[in-house]
């Protein structure tokens, strides 16, 4: 494990858990609620410094955060003092705990939307221009008199301003044919492709039939500057896809059609964010928006243990008019701190076996 891969992985991971962390941090104050402690890491204090009634500090184990509020446990609700009590999390409106617990996964949500926004205002849109590179042979395009070096400018009458606007158009044609204008050198001149299905793979390896012309794109990439009110929107739409995509591979992992073998640890995690900080910075932040998103989803999970549990007690309670009883809630915290185990055990179980060259690499190496 070489410097890049402990700086970059030391740097995403706390990032991530500073900022989920941070969210319930700051809605607990506002809700006046006493945080004792404010960790990065799990485990023996081994730095930190007391502000008021919060111990901010850093603990031996990185894998995680926690804050610490008064009363914050069932069990501790009656050793708090009457006069204590206006700022105590179990005696808070279930609401606001509810916004306490919510705070931390949204924040991992916001702080995505926040990369992307960032990478879009500083550095702009990379845009796949529609130049043809390559002509299968015996392809539609070939058939129809499209050669190496055109460009796309329309297709069925939509303007084409990115590759990616007209491989939707093909895919959304349901095999009917297409009409496509092009440039070639100073001319235009326009073609009619009658598209043919195939069965290709999704990203979730699975076969779908799917209409192609037989054309890739050359390569060409343009940066797009956006302004503010841009940026704002397109950051926002990518992340909403993201956030789209990562429940699907959610759902996908409990249909088995993504296999668990694909899911890693911290050892994957430092192994792809010291290969995307190879490429650079703008990578390796986009690789943190990715892992943001998986956080914020995975933490709220109706999994007791994790934030989601802790919102279905909220809603139960709320819906009962009464919590839980103190059995009821350890009982359920069994149950997910025995889940959570085991997740954790299997993507051990899959970083060594990675490392060890018993299971292929999640992402090849540059």
């Amino acid at each position: 494990m070489n410097i890049t891969t402990i700086w970059s992985f030391l740097l995403v991971l706390s990032g991530l858990i500073f900022v989920h962390e941070l969210g319930h941090f700051l809605v607990a104050r506002r809700c006046g609620i006493r945080v004792l402690k404010f960790s990065i890491g799990f485990g023996p204090r081994v730095w930190g410094v007391v502000r008021g009634y919060t111990d901010y500090c850093i603990s031996a184990f990185p894998l995680g955060g926690f804050v610490k509020m008064l009363g914050e446990n069932p069990d501790e609700v009656e050793d708090v003092s009457v006069s204590d009590r206006e700022q105590s999390f179990s005696h808070k409106p279930v609401y606001q705990r509810a916004a306490v617990v919510a705070a931390g996964p949204v924040s991992n949500l916001l702080f995505a939307w926040f990369i992307i926004f960032a990478i879009l205002v500083i550095y702009g849109n990379p845009q796949l221009l529609p130049v043809i590179g390559e002509i299968k042979a015996g392809s539609p395009a070939e058939k129809a008199g499209i050669q190496k070096g055109d460009t796309i400018i329309y297709v069925n009458g939509k303007a084409v301003h990115e590759w990616n606007d007209a491989a939707d158009i093909i895919k959304s044609s349901d095999g009917n044919p297409i009409a496509m204008e092009l440039k070639r050198g100073d001319g235009l001149f326009r073609v009619t492709v009658q598209p043919e299905t195939q069965t290709l793979k999704n990203i979730f390896g699975e076969e779908i039939k799917t209409p192609i012309v037989g054309i890739t794109a050359k390569g060409d990439v343009e940066i797009e500057k956006l302004n503010f009110i841009s940026a704002v929107h397109l950051s926002a739409t990518r992340t909403w896809d993201m956030i789209v995509l990562t429940l699907q591979g959610f759902v996908k992992l409990f249909q088995r059609v993504i296999p668990l073998s694909t899911l890693g640890g911290p050892i994957m995690i430092a192994q792809m964010a010291g290969q995307q900080a190879e490429l650079g910075m703008v990578n390796l932040f986009f690789f943190m928006a990715i892992l943001s998103i998986n956080l914020g989803i995975l933490n709220l999970l109706p999994v007791p243990i994790l934030d989601g549990g802790h919102l279905v007690f909220y809603a139960i309670e709320a819906a009962l008019g009464r919590p839980l009883s103190l059995k009821q809630i350890e009982i359920a915290q069994k149950v997910g701190m025995l889940l959570l185990g085991s997740l954790m055990l299997l993507v051990f179980y899959n970083d060594i076996m990675r490392v060890l060259g018993f299971a292929p690499e999640i992402m090849p190496k540059p």
